[in-house]
């Protein structure tokens, strides 16, 4: 009896240009998926049905995804192969075969000498703002007002001439509002242009987790050490005021 076919598994290869190998970045962390070279190509192959139709998938350039049936690589929904399955490779799981490195900058927005060169970009999906950064001047009149118990659920830092709080429910002041992911901060309506990066960075470059790293629109960061943030409170604030009134 001949096998149904719609019943089978799907499998699935693709290819990339060498050229663009930087690119895989954005799915190191599928370590089910196996990574082969042949020459100016990178092949790859076991990908789940959920990865093969993912955003980080479609998101990569020069990127070709294949059904394999037969021996043959069948693109998506297309009738007759686009050519044989190759044949000798020496397959590697991808989180060993590639190098995690990122590129550095100096246009950091806050000033730091160094920043992870990674995009964000606008996010249709929303989420809650769990910190807050103020201008101090702005909002030291209006702190001595806001009762005890909403002070105390937040914990706070100074950055230069602002201030950020960190926790729910945040107050009502100006600033400009981030939201928690795999402990970064990022600015509301926005999220990285390759969504899995979030852990990869995170495993580089703060993997005691000991900071939040709180990132701007264009790509720059800063790390914050969470030791360094206090429990906020108006006698905390006035303190910190005249510390730096003196300095």
């Amino acid at each position: 009896m001949a096998e149904d076919s719609s019943n089978s598994i799907k499998i699935f290869w693709a290819e990339l240009p060498k050229a663009d190998e930087d690119f895989l970045g954005a799915i190191r962390d599928w370590k089910n998926v196996q990574i082969a070279m042949d020459e100016e190509v990178i092949w790859l192959k076991s990908f789940t049905d959920e990865q093969a139709a993912s955003s980080e998938i479609q998101q990569l350039p020069n990127f070709i995804l294949y059904e394999l049936r037969d021996g043959l690589l069948f693109r998506k929904d297309a009738l007759v192969p686009s050519k044989k399955m190759r044949t000798a490779l020496l397959w590697t799981p991808i989180d060993k075969a590639l190098k995690l490195t990122f590129p550095i900058s100096n246009n950091n927005f806050f000033g730091i000498d160094e920043k992870v060169d990674v995009k964000l970009k606008p996010s249709e999906e929303e989420q809650p703002a769990m910190a807050l950064l103020c201008s101090i001047s702005e909002i030291k009149e209006a702190i001595t007002t806001i009762p005890k118990f909403k002070l105390e659920k937040l914990d706070w830092i100074v950055i230069d001439d602002k201030t950020l709080f960190l926790g729910t429910p945040l107050l009502s002041f100006p600033g400009k509002t981030f939201w928690l992911k795999d402990g970064h901060l990022l600015p509301t309506g926005f999220d990285f242009e390759f969504k899995n990066l979030s852990s990869l960075l995170q495993r580089k470059y703060n993997a005691d987790q000991n900071q939040w790293l709180l990132w701007n629109e264009n790509g720059s960061v800063l790390y914050l050490n969470k030791e360094d943030f206090r429990k906020m409170s108006v006698s905390s604030f006035r303190l910190t005021e005249k510390s730096r009134e003196w300095s």
